[in-house]
């Protein structure tokens, strides 16, 4: 049930930054559905063999090519996705800070950890 509520978020809130960003662009609620889901699938897969590849430019950059990567897996996911396109790097890097943090908090906010 979790999954299914953090795959619901993920793609509101990848479908209200299309409202935003002017250069992401999602036809409509199921392609962020879709968009979601495949987002998910990549980060379970794709994201821990980048980041094992990137791990130098990582250390030597403090944390912040983690940031690229997560980009490139956002960009990866779009092309999978009839329906969506990014147009261009830099809008998949905004876009990817971004849901990361929205969806961050909101997970924070539905989902508090509780301390017995």
């Amino acid at each position: 049930m979790n999954m299914i509520i953090r795959l619901l978020v993920t793609a509101i809130v990848a479908f209200l930054l299309t409202k935003v960003l002017t250069g992401v662009h999602i036809d409509d609620f199921t392609t962020a559905l879709v968009f979601a889901l495949i987002l998910g699938i990549l980060n379970l897969i794709v994201t821990p063999i980048l980041k094992i590849l990137g791990l130098p430019l990582t250390i030597l950059t403090l944390g912040l090519f983690s940031l690229v990567i997560n980009a490139i897996v956002v960009l990866f996911a779009a092309n999978f996705v009839d329906g969506m396109s990014i147009d261009g790097f830099w809008w998949a890097f905004i876009f990817s800070i971004a849901l990361s943090l929205i969806t961050s908090l909101l997970k924070g906010i539905i989902s508090p950890h509780k301390i017995d």
